[in-house]
């Protein structure tokens, strides 16, 4: 089990991107939440399996079709975290 923090940067924003990380996290079986933040970037911690959570990391280099995604940023994540996968308030 490991959890990890991601920022993506790029044209992420306005794309459906957090909708697209719900619906794939949901798919992969990880636990977790993603939001918009200010600076035009994408937040999402992903809980799982490793496996789980690589495959999660990968999909967000990518994103949904209409993404152009220029970097994903990956740390280590050592907080709690709830069951399930869900939207949070933009920062």
């Amino acid at each position: 089990m490991k959890a990890v923090r991601v920022i993506v940067a790029g044209r992420v924003q306005g794309v459906w991107f957090r909708g697209w990380t719900i619906e794939t996290a949901l798919h992969h079986g990880v636990d977790g939440w993603v939001r918009n933040r200010r600076d035009g970037t994408v937040e999402a911690v992903f809980a799982g399996e490793d496996e789980q959570v690589d495959a999660m990391v990968r999909a967000c280099h990518h994103g949904p079709s209409m993404a152009r995604v220029a970097a994903v940023r990956c740390f280590d994540y050592g907080e709690p975290v709830e069951p399930g996968f869900h939207p949070k308030p933009s920062l």
